[in-house]
Protein backbone atom coordinates (compact mmCIF):
# COMPACT_ATOMS: atom_id res chain seq x y z
CA UNK A 1 0.00 0.00 0.00
CA UNK A 2 1.19 3.23 -1.09
CA UNK A 3 0.95 6.96 -0.89
CA UNK A 4 -1.34 7.80 -4.15
CA UNK A 5 -1.15 11.40 -3.78
CA UNK A 6 -0.06 14.15 -1.54
CA UNK A 7 -2.00 17.57 -0.95
CA UNK A 8 -0.97 19.94 0.47
CA UNK A 9 -3.81 22.09 2.95
CA UNK A 10 -2.33 24.62 4.95
CA UNK A 11 -3.25 27.82 5.27
CA UNK A 12 -1.73 30.63 3.53
CA UNK A 13 -0.49 33.14 5.39
CA UNK A 14 0.03 37.44 3.92
CA UNK A 15 2.60 39.76 4.43
CA UNK A 16 1.81 43.40 3.35
CA UNK A 17 5.48 45.16 3.56
CA UNK A 18 3.88 48.64 3.05
CA UNK A 19 7.18 50.63 2.79
CA UNK A 20 5.76 53.08 0.35
CA UNK A 21 2.04 52.54 1.88
CA UNK A 22 -0.38 51.29 0.32
CA UNK A 23 -3.70 52.05 -2.08
CA UNK A 24 -6.49 49.62 -3.17
CA UNK A 25 -4.52 48.95 -6.95
CA UNK A 26 -1.66 48.98 -5.27
CA UNK A 27 -2.78 45.44 -3.10
CA UNK A 28 -4.81 44.30 -5.93
CA UNK A 29 -1.60 44.84 -8.50
CA UNK A 30 0.26 42.86 -5.92
CA UNK A 31 -2.06 39.62 -5.66
CA UNK A 32 -2.43 40.06 -9.66
CA UNK A 33 1.74 39.39 -9.56
CA UNK A 34 1.38 36.47 -7.24
CA UNK A 35 -0.83 34.32 -9.88
CA UNK A 36 -4.79 35.86 -8.98
CA UNK A 37 -6.01 35.71 -13.08
CA UNK A 38 -6.90 38.93 -14.74
CA UNK A 39 -10.01 37.05 -16.73
CA UNK A 40 -11.32 36.60 -12.84
CA UNK A 41 -10.79 40.13 -12.04
CA UNK A 42 -12.64 40.81 -15.61
CA UNK A 43 -15.39 38.59 -14.71
CA UNK A 44 -16.04 40.35 -11.37
CA UNK A 45 -17.30 43.57 -13.17
CA UNK A 46 -19.79 41.59 -14.76
CA UNK A 47 -21.16 39.53 -11.24
CA UNK A 48 -21.19 43.23 -9.81
CA UNK A 49 -23.07 44.50 -12.74
CA UNK A 50 -20.40 47.53 -13.79
CA UNK A 51 -20.79 47.93 -17.56
CA UNK A 52 -18.05 49.97 -19.69
CA UNK A 53 -15.31 48.89 -17.62
CA UNK A 54 -11.87 48.38 -19.42
CA UNK A 55 -9.27 46.18 -16.83
CA UNK A 56 -5.80 45.99 -17.95
CA UNK A 57 -2.85 44.87 -16.29
CA UNK A 58 1.08 45.11 -17.07
CA UNK A 59 4.49 45.42 -15.77
CA UNK A 60 6.04 48.76 -14.75
CA UNK A 61 9.66 50.06 -13.68
CA UNK A 62 9.46 51.54 -10.53
CA UNK A 63 13.27 53.04 -9.74
CA UNK A 64 14.98 49.42 -11.54
CA UNK A 65 12.20 46.95 -9.86
CA UNK A 66 9.19 45.45 -11.31
CA UNK A 67 5.88 45.49 -10.33
CA UNK A 68 2.63 45.36 -11.68
CA UNK A 69 0.47 48.27 -12.01
CA UNK A 70 -3.58 47.43 -12.78
CA UNK A 71 -6.05 49.86 -14.63
CA UNK A 72 -9.33 49.83 -14.72
CA UNK A 73 -10.76 52.60 -16.86
CA UNK A 74 -15.00 53.58 -16.89
CA UNK A 75 -17.06 55.55 -19.26
CA UNK A 76 -19.10 56.37 -16.38
CA UNK A 77 -16.44 58.81 -15.30
CA UNK A 78 -17.88 62.19 -13.01
CA UNK A 79 -20.66 59.66 -11.28
CA UNK A 80 -20.75 60.42 -7.71
CA UNK A 81 -22.01 57.28 -5.25
CA UNK A 82 -23.66 57.38 -1.79
CA UNK A 83 -22.81 54.54 0.37
CA UNK A 84 -26.34 53.44 0.10
CA UNK A 85 -25.83 52.86 -3.60
CA UNK A 86 -22.93 51.39 -3.67
CA UNK A 87 -23.81 48.98 -1.04
CA UNK A 88 -26.67 48.31 -3.26
CA UNK A 89 -24.51 46.84 -5.87
CA UNK A 90 -22.53 44.86 -3.80
CA UNK A 91 -25.89 43.41 -1.89
CA UNK A 92 -27.81 42.51 -5.01
CA UNK A 93 -24.47 41.12 -6.63
CA UNK A 94 -23.85 37.71 -7.28
CA UNK A 95 -20.10 37.12 -6.04
CA UNK A 96 -20.36 34.95 -3.46
CA UNK A 97 -21.46 35.58 0.22
CA UNK A 98 -17.72 35.78 1.79
CA UNK A 99 -16.57 38.24 -0.87
CA UNK A 100 -19.75 40.20 -0.38
CA UNK A 101 -19.28 39.99 3.49
CA UNK A 102 -16.04 41.55 3.36
CA UNK A 103 -16.58 44.21 0.46
CA UNK A 104 -19.36 45.73 1.87
CA UNK A 105 -17.52 45.91 5.35
CA UNK A 106 -14.92 48.00 4.05
CA UNK A 107 -16.89 50.32 2.38
CA UNK A 108 -19.13 50.67 5.71
CA UNK A 109 -15.04 51.64 7.37
CA UNK A 110 -14.65 54.13 5.06
CA UNK A 111 -18.41 55.50 4.89
CA UNK A 112 -18.36 55.63 9.05
CA UNK A 113 -15.24 57.73 8.65
CA UNK A 114 -16.66 60.12 6.52
CA UNK A 115 -19.38 60.69 8.38
CA UNK A 116 -17.67 61.28 11.32
CA UNK A 117 -15.57 64.08 9.77
CA UNK A 118 -17.86 65.63 7.46
CA UNK A 119 -20.97 64.95 10.28
CA UNK A 120 -23.07 63.43 7.83
CA UNK A 121 -25.52 60.65 8.24
CA UNK A 122 -24.06 57.40 6.71
CA UNK A 123 -26.67 56.94 3.86
CA UNK A 124 -26.20 60.76 2.98
CA UNK A 125 -22.43 59.93 2.36
CA UNK A 126 -21.26 60.44 -1.19
CA UNK A 127 -17.57 58.63 -1.83
CA UNK A 128 -16.94 61.46 -4.55
CA UNK A 129 -13.05 59.69 -5.82
CA UNK A 130 -14.08 56.79 -3.63
CA UNK A 131 -17.24 55.83 -5.14
CA UNK A 132 -15.80 55.16 -8.77
CA UNK A 133 -16.05 51.44 -10.76
CA UNK A 134 -12.26 51.27 -10.14
CA UNK A 135 -12.57 51.80 -6.39
CA UNK A 136 -15.58 49.11 -5.92
CA UNK A 137 -13.38 46.28 -8.13
CA UNK A 138 -10.06 47.31 -6.05
CA UNK A 139 -11.76 46.20 -2.83
CA UNK A 140 -13.86 43.37 -4.45
CA UNK A 141 -11.24 41.99 -6.57
CA UNK A 142 -8.72 42.34 -3.78
CA UNK A 143 -10.97 40.16 -1.23
CA UNK A 144 -11.58 37.67 -4.01
CA UNK A 145 -7.99 37.30 -4.70
CA UNK A 146 -7.13 36.21 -1.03
CA UNK A 147 -10.09 33.94 -1.38
CA UNK A 148 -8.44 32.25 -4.59
CA UNK A 149 -4.76 32.16 -3.23
CA UNK A 150 -6.33 30.62 -0.10
CA UNK A 151 -5.26 33.45 1.91
CA UNK A 152 -6.18 32.70 5.99
CA UNK A 153 -4.66 35.49 7.75
CA UNK A 154 -2.91 39.04 6.41
CA UNK A 155 -0.35 40.69 8.51
CA UNK A 156 1.06 44.24 7.60
CA UNK A 157 3.89 46.19 8.58
CA UNK A 158 3.10 49.45 9.91
CA UNK A 159 1.99 52.31 7.58
CA UNK A 160 4.19 55.21 6.45
CA UNK A 161 1.62 58.17 6.66
CA UNK A 162 3.68 60.73 4.94
CA UNK A 163 3.05 64.37 4.99
CA UNK A 164 1.91 67.34 2.84
CA UNK A 165 -1.40 68.25 1.23
CA UNK A 166 -3.37 66.35 -1.15
CA UNK A 167 -6.45 67.74 -3.46
CA UNK A 168 -10.05 66.77 -3.10
CA UNK A 169 -13.70 66.96 -3.77
CA UNK A 170 -13.30 68.81 -0.75
CA UNK A 171 -10.50 70.94 -1.43
CA UNK A 172 -6.70 70.50 -0.11
CA UNK A 173 -6.52 68.58 2.72
CA UNK A 174 -3.46 67.84 5.10
CA UNK A 175 -1.34 64.13 4.82
CA UNK A 176 -2.08 62.09 5.87
CA UNK A 177 -5.97 62.57 4.74
CA UNK A 178 -8.59 62.57 7.50
CA UNK A 179 -10.41 59.76 6.18
CA UNK A 180 -7.28 57.89 6.53
CA UNK A 181 -6.49 59.16 10.30
CA UNK A 182 -9.95 58.31 11.47
CA UNK A 183 -10.00 54.30 9.56
CA UNK A 184 -6.26 53.81 11.14
CA UNK A 185 -7.10 54.02 14.73
CA UNK A 186 -5.51 51.34 16.52
CA UNK A 187 -3.04 50.48 13.43
CA UNK A 188 0.56 50.62 14.60
CA UNK A 189 1.45 53.89 12.03
CA UNK A 190 4.61 56.61 11.67
CA UNK A 191 5.17 59.30 9.71
CA UNK A 192 8.00 58.53 7.25
CA UNK A 193 9.90 60.96 4.82
CA UNK A 194 7.10 60.94 2.34
CA UNK A 195 5.48 64.66 1.33
CA UNK A 196 2.73 62.89 -0.13
CA UNK A 197 -0.41 60.67 0.43
CA UNK A 198 1.45 57.53 0.37
CA UNK A 199 -1.79 55.66 2.34
CA UNK A 200 -5.32 56.04 0.56
CA UNK A 201 -8.67 55.47 2.30
CA UNK A 202 -9.43 52.24 0.06
CA UNK A 203 -5.78 50.82 1.12
CA UNK A 204 -5.81 51.78 4.91
CA UNK A 205 -9.62 50.27 4.76
CA UNK A 206 -8.30 46.99 3.33
CA UNK A 207 -6.26 47.19 5.58
CA UNK A 208 -8.24 47.49 8.68
CA UNK A 209 -10.82 44.83 7.61
CA UNK A 210 -8.62 42.29 6.15
CA UNK A 211 -5.26 42.28 8.87
CA UNK A 212 -5.29 40.47 11.96
CA UNK A 213 -2.02 41.13 13.16
CA UNK A 214 0.73 44.46 12.57
CA UNK A 215 4.35 44.00 13.10
CA UNK A 216 7.79 42.69 11.65
CA UNK A 217 7.28 39.63 9.08
CA UNK A 218 6.47 36.23 11.55
CA UNK A 219 8.87 33.45 10.73
CA UNK A 220 7.34 31.21 7.45
CA UNK A 221 8.24 29.02 4.76
CA UNK A 222 7.97 31.67 1.73
CA UNK A 223 6.01 30.60 -1.17
CA UNK A 224 5.95 33.41 -3.68
CA UNK A 225 6.16 37.23 -4.16
CA UNK A 226 4.22 39.52 -5.54
CA UNK A 227 4.89 43.48 -6.18
CA UNK A 228 1.68 46.00 -6.77
CA UNK A 229 2.83 49.63 -8.48
CA UNK A 230 2.12 52.62 -7.02
CA UNK A 231 1.34 55.58 -9.43
CA UNK A 232 3.72 58.01 -8.57
CA UNK A 233 6.98 58.18 -8.50
CA UNK A 234 8.98 58.63 -4.97
CA UNK A 235 12.81 58.61 -3.73
CA UNK A 236 12.22 54.89 -3.68
CA UNK A 237 10.48 51.87 -5.47
CA UNK A 238 6.87 52.68 -4.82
CA UNK A 239 5.72 48.88 -4.48
CA UNK A 240 3.79 47.11 -2.38
CA UNK A 241 5.55 43.78 -1.93
CA UNK A 242 3.22 40.77 -0.62
CA UNK A 243 4.80 37.94 0.71
CA UNK A 244 2.78 34.36 0.78
CA UNK A 245 3.77 31.04 2.59
CA UNK A 246 2.91 28.98 5.73
CA UNK A 247 3.93 29.61 8.85
CA UNK A 248 6.18 26.90 10.32
CA UNK A 249 7.47 27.00 13.61
CA UNK A 250 5.42 25.82 16.85
CA UNK A 251 3.92 29.15 18.37
CA UNK A 252 3.79 30.74 15.44
CA UNK A 253 0.49 29.74 13.77
CA UNK A 254 -1.64 31.73 15.50
CA UNK A 255 -4.57 34.07 14.33
CA UNK A 256 -6.62 36.51 16.23
CA UNK A 257 -10.38 34.83 16.31
CA UNK A 258 -13.80 36.20 17.88
CA UNK A 259 -16.45 34.04 20.15
CA UNK A 260 -19.41 34.80 20.03
CA UNK A 261 -21.41 33.53 22.67
CA UNK A 262 -25.25 33.49 23.30
CA UNK A 263 -27.45 32.07 26.41
CA UNK A 264 -30.47 30.70 25.37
CA UNK A 265 -33.23 28.89 27.94
CA UNK A 266 -36.57 29.03 25.72
CA UNK A 267 -35.89 27.40 22.13
CA UNK A 268 -36.92 23.67 21.32
CA UNK A 269 -33.65 22.13 20.87
CA UNK A 270 -34.25 20.17 17.86
CA UNK A 271 -33.63 23.71 15.97
CA UNK A 272 -30.14 23.76 17.22
CA UNK A 273 -28.78 21.58 14.41
CA UNK A 274 -30.26 23.83 11.98
CA UNK A 275 -28.48 26.71 13.86
CA UNK A 276 -25.13 25.33 13.76
CA UNK A 277 -25.09 24.11 10.36
CA UNK A 278 -26.12 27.81 8.77
CA UNK A 279 -23.47 29.34 11.40
CA UNK A 280 -20.55 27.56 9.39
CA UNK A 281 -22.21 27.62 6.20
CA UNK A 282 -21.52 31.91 7.18
CA UNK A 283 -17.62 31.17 8.17
CA UNK A 284 -17.42 30.00 11.34
CA UNK A 285 -14.16 27.85 12.11
CA UNK A 286 -16.30 25.90 15.03
CA UNK A 287 -19.72 25.36 17.07
CA UNK A 288 -20.25 24.45 20.33
CA UNK A 289 -23.12 24.09 22.60
CA UNK A 290 -22.60 23.89 26.57
CA UNK A 291 -25.45 22.91 28.66
CA UNK A 292 -25.71 25.28 31.91
CA UNK A 293 -28.42 26.32 34.40
CA UNK A 294 -29.77 29.56 35.25
CA UNK A 295 -32.03 31.60 37.00
CA UNK A 296 -34.97 30.07 38.96
CA UNK A 297 -32.69 27.07 38.41
CA UNK A 298 -33.92 26.31 34.29
CA UNK A 299 -32.22 24.12 31.87
CA UNK A 300 -30.24 26.48 29.24
CA UNK A 301 -27.24 26.64 26.37
CA UNK A 302 -24.87 28.83 25.55
CA UNK A 303 -24.70 28.99 21.74
CA UNK A 304 -20.90 29.59 20.71
CA UNK A 305 -19.00 30.38 17.62
CA UNK A 306 -15.64 30.87 16.70
CA UNK A 307 -15.10 33.04 13.89
CA UNK A 308 -12.58 35.47 12.05
CA UNK A 309 -13.53 39.16 12.62
CA UNK A 310 -14.39 39.27 9.17
CA UNK A 311 -17.25 37.16 9.68
CA UNK A 312 -18.95 38.56 12.47
CA UNK A 313 -21.46 40.37 11.35
CA UNK A 314 -23.07 37.72 9.39
CA UNK A 315 -22.59 35.37 12.29
CA UNK A 316 -24.81 37.39 14.69
CA UNK A 317 -27.37 38.22 12.07
CA UNK A 318 -27.87 34.13 11.93
CA UNK A 319 -27.76 33.78 15.85
CA UNK A 320 -30.41 36.63 16.41
CA UNK A 321 -32.06 35.72 13.50
CA UNK A 322 -32.67 31.81 13.93
CA UNK A 323 -32.49 31.68 18.17
CA UNK A 324 -34.40 33.81 20.60
CA UNK A 325 -31.43 35.53 22.09
CA UNK A 326 -31.52 39.23 23.04
CA UNK A 327 -28.05 39.53 23.15
CA UNK A 328 -24.21 37.80 22.76
CA UNK A 329 -20.90 38.66 24.14
CA UNK A 330 -18.29 38.96 22.37
CA UNK A 331 -14.47 38.03 23.52
CA UNK A 332 -11.44 38.15 21.56
CA UNK A 333 -9.21 34.94 21.82
CA UNK A 334 -5.59 33.88 19.97
CA UNK A 335 -6.16 30.57 18.39
CA UNK A 336 -3.01 28.52 17.83
CA UNK A 337 -2.82 26.28 14.87
CA UNK A 338 -1.08 23.15 14.33
CA UNK A 339 0.54 22.93 10.39
CA UNK A 340 -2.31 21.12 8.13
CA UNK A 341 -1.94 18.71 5.06
CA UNK A 342 -3.84 16.26 3.98
CA UNK A 343 -2.54 12.62 2.31
CA UNK A 344 -4.33 9.93 -0.14
CA UNK A 345 -3.85 6.54 1.22
CA UNK A 346 -4.83 3.45 -0.56
CA UNK A 347 -6.16 0.82 1.84
CA UNK A 348 -7.69 -2.92 1.23
CA UNK A 349 -11.09 -1.33 1.04
CA UNK A 350 -10.16 1.67 -1.04
CA UNK A 351 -8.87 5.49 -0.76
CA UNK A 352 -8.87 7.66 1.77
CA UNK A 353 -7.72 11.11 2.41
CA UNK A 354 -5.99 11.33 6.38
CA UNK A 355 -5.54 14.63 7.96
CA UNK A 356 -1.95 14.98 9.12
CA UNK A 357 -1.24 17.74 11.90
CA UNK A 358 2.25 18.56 12.44
CA UNK A 359 4.38 20.74 15.24
CA UNK A 360 7.68 21.98 14.77
CA UNK A 361 7.64 19.76 11.78
CA UNK A 362 6.81 16.64 13.55
CA UNK A 363 3.32 14.80 12.95
CA UNK A 364 1.46 15.06 15.74
CA UNK A 365 -2.11 13.80 14.72
CA UNK A 366 -3.42 12.09 11.75
CA UNK A 367 -7.30 11.60 11.49
CA UNK A 368 -8.95 9.95 8.38
CA UNK A 369 -11.47 11.63 6.94
CA UNK A 370 -14.90 10.41 8.20
CA UNK A 371 -16.69 10.93 4.58
CA UNK A 372 -14.15 8.97 2.73
CA UNK A 373 -14.54 5.56 5.47
CA UNK A 374 -18.05 5.96 5.74
CA UNK A 375 -18.70 6.08 1.83
CA UNK A 376 -16.18 2.94 1.24
CA UNK A 377 -18.06 1.23 4.43
CA UNK A 378 -21.31 1.50 2.83
CA UNK A 379 -20.30 0.72 -0.40
CA UNK A 380 -18.29 -2.18 0.55
CA UNK A 381 -20.61 -3.38 3.23
CA UNK A 382 -17.73 -3.39 5.83
CA UNK A 383 -17.65 -2.21 9.36
CA UNK A 384 -16.72 1.85 9.68
CA UNK A 385 -14.63 0.86 12.43
CA UNK A 386 -12.52 -1.38 10.34
CA UNK A 387 -11.91 1.48 7.62
CA UNK A 388 -10.98 4.00 10.24
CA UNK A 389 -8.38 1.72 11.49
CA UNK A 390 -6.59 0.34 7.92
CA UNK A 391 -6.67 3.59 6.62
CA UNK A 392 -4.62 4.60 10.10
CA UNK A 393 -2.18 2.06 9.61
CA UNK A 394 -1.67 2.59 6.00
CA UNK A 395 -1.05 6.69 6.77
CA UNK A 396 1.49 5.42 9.92
CA UNK A 397 2.99 3.73 7.51
CA UNK A 398 4.00 6.25 5.58
CA UNK A 399 4.18 9.49 7.77
CA UNK A 400 5.92 7.81 10.41
CA UNK A 401 7.87 4.22 9.14
CA UNK A 402 5.20 1.87 11.46
CA UNK A 403 4.83 -1.56 10.32
CA UNK A 404 7.02 -1.42 7.21
CA UNK A 405 8.61 -4.53 6.16
CA UNK A 406 6.44 -6.62 8.26
CA UNK A 407 4.48 -7.90 5.18
CA UNK A 408 5.90 -10.84 3.10
CA UNK A 409 8.55 -11.78 6.08
CA UNK A 410 9.85 -15.36 5.73
CA UNK A 411 9.05 -15.45 2.44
Amino acid sequence: MGLAQKEMGMEKSLYLDAHTGISGDMFLGALLDLGFPLERLRALASELGLSGVEISAFSVERRGLRGTKVRIKTLNRGVVRTYRHIRGIIETSVVGDTIKSRSLEVFRVMAEAESKIHARNLDQIHFHELGGEDTILDVVGTISALEFLKVREVICSPLPLGKGRVRTQHGLLPVPAPAVVEILRGVPVYGGDFTTEVVTPTGAALVKVLCQEFGPLPPMRLESVGYGAGERDLEMPNLLRVLLGVRTRAGDLRAMRLVISANIDDMNPELYPFVMEKLFQAGAEDVWLIPVQMKKSRPAVILNALVDPSDEEMVKGIIFDETKTLGVRITRVEKEYLERESISVDTMYGTVMVKLARRAGKVVNLSPEYEDCRRIAVERGVPLKDVYSEAEKEARKIVLGEGKGEEGEGA
